[in-house]
């Protein structure tokens, strides 16, 4: 990797060098082909990333052409080279009395097969009826006969999509789309149908998950994989010449080889029973040696982008990968299939919800529908959530039918905090406690741990994401310790994700609104006309959601309708007063005072909802306190985000004490506890040992 220090060039700007690096992902991107939703190549993705962000990207534009050039021939290579792909079809079967899609558009013998085999497996007399709960028999019914997959949305599939080779022996790393589509939201249990069921051991994170839901695999082989092996065990029907299907039904693997005649013909794998079915393909040697060539053009013009165009700093390089690392290991743990696998959300959980309307929206946008894809969902936003559903349409086109974009933000997150406590911490420190954050489940004590955004992440809620995007524009806004000021488009970039927060959980608004507001009052007593338009035009995205409930469904409302609901609105401010009116009159049994203190309570439990924490969160919110009112003691940007979490405090007296709602308030709250031991307890023994003296 190349070196410019000996260039006899000015260095370039920082917005310039964020530009390129930009620039350089892109490149990387384009090598390695989208939608990135193998592991091989989103590795290589994350590699790159680290080693561009965290090097010195070079500005010479012979490199860049040479990197160009090489990108090129591997984005070209492909077109001429690659076989053929394999077609594959996928869908639930859920049959849906006579005359429905299923039965209307698959092939006659494999609806039979299927519908004897749901029929033995779910007799009537056990399913659901419509008085039932969640029921799946009232639920959503596929309306095609194969489902749309989000890793087929840049190309042309025939079916769901195009893939160039066969391999699973579980459907979680399949990747089956359409189990996360929203009209399958139904959470009956077995022995009825169901979603699928967890493991929770916890060696159990590489195989979690169970895919229970009825469903089957259609593919259909080019002539260049005639003469390649495809091996099973399961259910498998196979078209046969007069268009009539053989089922072959192989406990254990069998195998048979792909003849010309088979050209053409569809092959159905058939999962109405969990876990019976696996395939798998053993290509032709001239069709692997192609596909090989194809994968080391990629992989070759990955590392000329890295070489031509980065120099790599190890010192700086290490520390990221580390937290990464450990973070991969924290997920897999947890819930392994989140790397790169596709697991079944709960029904009735916001995960469902956010991942199914993201699907949605991507559908429309690829049905040209976007009026359809802007409402949502929901004409006025219900859920407390509302962007994160985008945020996962726009993932599903660059990473399929993964949790991947999701991913690559969680892996962020320490990296991200490393860095905002080295804004306020001495280095050392900063990164011992990174690596307690990251490593170990200290935060259930105070503060909070990786585990638990890596946990909710998995689960496809928006809170990790919302508290990451808050933290990390929160960081931008503070800005460095030392060096100049920052230029306009840095601060306008802290403003759209403090924006981009309160749009993903609107709960984060009061903090980002007080940090963005004291950031806005000090650019103009500076008199800093460009840094405080660039915050306004920053935050500015975030009308969108007002605008989004007046345009669609007529009503003015602020973020979502959910926010006054007596589930989430637990405790007004009215019922303090009348809690603070009981008190006076000594009435200790008051409905109010109770549910006051119990509120109160649960806020100071922290994450781990122990009431044997309170007193060392009580402890912590007066350090808070001390810090925001203590002038030119501390760092103004840390009294400000003291002040900013007094804000939060609030609100977590008046809503739900959901610990999944507040993880941003107890690390920021954790921040200003480690600031104030590692400074401001010294020198408070200090003061008071001389005034002991003096005494």
């Amino acid at each position: 990797m190349i070196d410019d220090s000996r260039t006899a060039k000015p260095p370039a700007s920082a917005t310039r060098r964020s530009w390129c690096r930009v620039a350089a992902l892109v490149l990387v991107v384009a090598a390695v082909g989208v939608p990135i939703n193998g592991l091989v190549a989103y590795a290589l993705l994350l590699i790159a990333t680290v080693l561009i962000f965290s090097g010195e990207v070079s500005v010479r534009p012979g490199a860049w052409l040479g990197a160009f050039l090489a990108v090129l021939m591997a984005v070209l290579l492909p077109l001429v080279l690659a076989p053929a792909p394999i077609e594959e079809g996928d869908n639930v079967f859920l049959p849906d009395g006579p005359g429905s899609v299923l039965e209307q558009q698959l092939p006659p013998d494999v609806y039979r097969f299927m519908k004897t085999e749901f029929d033995a497996l779910y007799p009537p007399s056990q399913r659901c009826t419509a008085q039932s709960p969640g029921c799946w028999a009232v639920g959503g019914f596929p309306d095609r006969a194969y489902a749309f997959s989000a890793d087929g949305v840049l190309g042309k599939p025939a079916f769901s999509r195009s893939v160039s080779t066969i391999d699973f022996s579980d459907p979680v790393w399949l990747r089956l789309g359409f189990i996360n589509d929203v009209r399958y939201n139904w959470y009956t249990d077995a022995p009825d149908v169901h979603r699928g069921d967890r493991n929770r051991a916890f060696w159990m994170g590489l195989h979690r998950w169970n895919i229970t839901m009825p469903w089957f695999v259609m593919v259909w082989f080019p002539a260049d994989y005639v003469g390649a092996t495809m091996c099973w065990h399961g259910d498998v029907l196979w078209e046969g010449a007069d268009q009539h299907y053989a089922t072959f039904r192989h406990p254990t693997n069998a195998c048979r080889t792909l003849e010309p005649d088979d050209v053409g013909r569809k092959i159905f794998g058939v999962a109405i029973r969990p876990g019976m079915l696996a395939m798998t393909l053993d290509a032709p040697a001239a069709v692997e040696a192609r596909l090989i060539a194809c994968a080391i053009a990629r992989l070759l013009a990955v590392i000329a982008v890295l070489v031509l165009l980065v120099r790599v700093r190890l010192r700086e390089t290490a520390r990221p990968f580390a937290l990464i690392g450990l973070a991969l290991v924290v997920i897999a743990i947890n819930d392994a299939s989140f790397i790169g696998g596709w697991r079944p959300f709960d029904g009735g959980d916001d995960g469902l919800f956010y991942t199914g309307v993201g699907r949605l929206i991507l559908q429309h946008l690829v049905d040209g529908n976007f009026t359809s894809a802007l409402i949502g969902g929901e004409n006025v936003f219900y859920y407390g959530g509302p962007g994160l559903r985008y945020f996962r349409a726009l993932e599903m086109v660059l990473f399929g039918d993964t949790n991947i974009g999701y991913l690559s933000l969680i892996l962020l997150m320490p990296i991200i905090v490393l860095r905002l406590f080295k804004r306020f911490l001495p280095d050392e420190f900063s990164w011992r406690l990174a690596l307690v954050f990251t490593a170990l489940p200290l935060g259930e004590i105070f503060g909070t741990s990786f585990f638990h955004y890596a946990k909710w992440a998995a689960r496809g809620f928006a809170d990790p994401a919302a508290h990451i995007l808050l933290i990390w524009g929160l960081l931008v806004i503070v800005g460095p310790r030392e060096g100049p000021a920052q230029k306009a488009a840095t601060t306008a970039a802290g403003a759209l994700l403090l924006a981009l927060a309160v749009i993903t959980k609107p709960i984060v608004a009061p903090i980002a609104g007080i940090v963005l507001g004291g950031a806005g009052l000090a650019a103009l007593a500076q008199r800093q006309w460009p840094r405080l338009i660039s915050m306004c035009v920053g935050f500015l995205p975030i009308l969108l959601l007002p605008l989004h409930n007046w345009y669609f469904g007529h009503e003015l409302v602020l973020f979502s309708s959910n926010a006054r609901l007596p589930g989430t609105y637990v405790m007004p401010p009215s019922d303090y007063g009348s809690a603070l009116v009981e008190l006076t009159r000594l009435d200790f049994g008051g409905e109010h005072l109770r549910r006051a203190l119990t509120q109160i309570g649960d806020w100071l439990s922290g994450p781990s909802q122990m009431p044997v924490f309170i007193p060392l969160h009580a402890a912590a919110v007066v350090v808070v306190a001390y810090i925001a009112l203590r002038r030119r003691t501390f760092d103004p940007w840390l009294r400000l985000i003291g002040a900013a979490l007094l804000a939060e405090y609030v609100v977590a007296m008046i809503y739900a004490s959901t610990p999944r709602y507040f993880y941003e308030m107890w690390l920021l709250t954790a921040l200003l506890v480690a600031v104030f031991i590692e400074r401001g307890l010294p020198a408070w023994i200090e003061r008071y040992k001389l005034e002991m003296t003096w005494r």
